[in-house]
């Protein structure tokens, strides 16, 4: 029995399924826009590219377990992300574009975390202490249909979250921890219920997390875990599924402390408080905005269901949410890791969102709805009156921005994108006009909206913008005038380049980057601006000739110094 009460009341009309058609064709309309039709953006998604690239003509295996740019480490104690890509570039047919292979499995793991959240709360919300209040005379949600109304939502409050879009469509090291940190939660959640599915979750999440660049986060996951199952109540599983839990966690911690250890990626930093007014201020705007809606909505969680808290035997449906949230809200303080730290957090967060749902009243729904149909709506008005003026220079205000902002820009309309961006408006104004209307209540109701309205934005940005996007975000327009003054050649040997800026000169321009110091004779020699002093006492400039110089359109901090050598 149950020593509090819980403070769900939820009826059986009340968990009526989601259709799985609708669920999984928001999943699609908010997984592939980002991954298709776009240049690898700076900074960290080209960087991260251009070290899968190397790692193709790496000579030796040795070279796999230290990727480097030109000689230049990663920013990240990361393989496993690069080897991903770099194993699906050379799988690839060759009619398929480097950066879209490397982009397969990437997407592949965003997929992952969205399935890892949705069971994961699947089984959490099976615990009894999750579990609505009891009806005298019946009426109650059922177990099985209560657990898949609040998963459902789980799944849509991660997919609403605003912090998730943009890095969970970079092929990045963090969306990797990102994806096995979700495999770790349902391999927790899931250990009473599904012994082969938990424990392959965890001897993949653990390692995988510290190969990817958290082993550290992954020896302190596996060594709460441990234990949390030691001690009485905590994860409350019966005795077998705790003795092979335990076997477990501790060959799958093993195994990370031997990967850290033996591949050399412990790099554990800590960042100097951020502090001062201006530092909490801009600390406090990252959490507020990188993970709403889900913060409100687990703080409300957690005081609604404060009773159960104290109780360690009635809180595995709060306490493993918190504990895997716990960590990257400590490393996004602590480290120099900040918004990409705070990513992982998001499952575990979602999952508490999720719980928020049984405790709404019908005033708190009709709020949030209405806020949403209000936020993202203006929103998407907005993006399609700026897309608009580029094609047509109407309103003239928003198009002067855009010249402004974009200098020598020129839009390109896409029947593609204009017709998905149009079914996306669409379907949102549908979704809205139904959703307002007066329905009958169900638990998942409360986070439809914000989920569409985020993946509808994120869609429409995706697809109406992506030429202006990739115009201002990404390098290749500055490669391309680079290229058009030095055509094809050999190699070219560069200077004061960051890691971003040498994966776009050999992927957007097709050289070969040798650095300026070294024996190498090329034709032309690549100077950032503000390198130029610092050139090596090997070059002289005696022996170039100036060319030119190339800014980034949107940039003009990023500009290139063109020098053709003479002898």
């Amino acid at each position: 029995m149950n020593s509090k009460p819980s403070p769900a009341i939820v009826t059986q009309d009340a968990v009526r399924r989601l259709p799985r058609w609708a669920l999984l064709l928001l999943c699609v309309a908010y997984v592939i826009p980002g991954y298709v039709g776009r240049e690898p953006w700076k900074n960290a998604d080209i960087a991260a590219f251009g070290h899968m690239l190397e790692l193709l003509d790496a000579p030796r295996w040795q070279d796999w377990l230290q990727p480097t740019l030109m000689g230049m480490p990663a920013d990240t104690s990361a393989l496993l992300p690069y080897w991903l890509g770099a194993w699906a570039m050379q799988l690839a047919p060759a009619w398929l574009a480097p950066d879209l292979a490397a982009r397969i499995p990437f997407a592949l793991m965003l997929v992952g975390t969205l399935a890892a959240t949705w069971y994961a709360v699947y089984h959490l919300a099976w615990h009894p202490s999750a579990q609505p209040v009891a009806f005298a005379f019946g009426g109650e949600a059922r177990p099985k249909d209560y657990a898949r109304a609040l998963a459902d939502g789980a799944l849509l409050a991660l997919v609403a979250t605003l912090g998730l879009a943009q890095f969970s469509h970079e092929t990045t090291p963090a969306l990797a921890q990102l994806c096995f940190g979700a495999l770790v939660f349902y391999g927790l959640a899931a250990l009473p219920f599904q012994p082969l599915g938990s424990t392959l979750a965890l001897l993949a999440g653990l390692p995988g997390l510290a190969l990817s660049g958290a082993p550290v986060t992954a020896l302190v996951y596996g060594g709460l875990s441990l234990l949390a199952l030691l001690a009485p109540g905590l994860m409350q599983v019966e005795a077998a599924a705790r003795r092979r839990g335990l076997w477990v966690l501790l060959a799958a911690t093993s195994a990370c402390a031997a990967l850290a250890w033996g591949t050399d990626l412990v790099r554990w930093q800590f960042a100097p408080w951020r502090g001062g007014w201006d530092g909490g201020r801009s600390l406090a705007q990252l959490f507020l905005w990188f993970c709403w809606p889900v913060w409100p909505l687990a703080l409300w969680t957690l005081w609604h269901w404060r009773r159960q808290l104290p109780a360690p035997r009635q809180h595995r449906h709060l306490g493993l949410p918190l504990m895997i949230a716990s960590l990257p809200l400590v490393n996004t303080i602590a480290t120099p890791a900040g918004d990409r730290a705070l990513l992982l957090a998001l499952p575990a967060l979602a999952a508490l969102a999720a719980f928020a749902l049984p405790t709404f009243k019908r005033g708190i729904a009709s709020l949030i709805d209405w806020f949403t149909v209000l936020f993202f709506s203006g929103w998407a008005i907005v993006i399609w009156i700026v897309w608009i003026a580029m094609e047509t220079g109407v309103p003239a205000k928003p198009a002067a921005n855009v010249a402004r902002l974009a200098p020598g820009f020129e839009p390109i309309f896409q029947w593609p994108a204009f017709l998905a961006a149009l079914a996306a408006t669409l379907a949102w104004l549908a979704l809205a006009r139904w959703r307002t209307g007066r329905h009958r209540t169900a638990l998942w109701k409360s986070l439809v909206l914000p989920a569409a309205g985020s993946t509808l934005c994120w869609l429409l940005l995706m697809t109406l913008w992506l030429p202006a996007l990739d115009y201002g975000r990404s390098l290749a327009p500055q490669m391309r005038e680079v290229r058009q003054r030095i055509g094809a050649a050999p190699c070219v040997q560069v200077h004061g380049l960051s890691q971003h800026q040498i994966a776009a000169v050999r992927f957007h321009g097709g050289w070969r980057p040798l650095p300026a110091r070294g024996p190498a004779r090329c034709p032309w020699l690549l100077v950032d601006i503000d390198a130029q002093p610092s050139l090596p006492a090997t070059v002289h400039l005696s022996d170039w000739r100036a060319a030119g110089q190339v800014p980034r359109p949107t940039d003009r901090n990023e500009t290139l110094l063109i020098y053709q050598r003479l002898r």
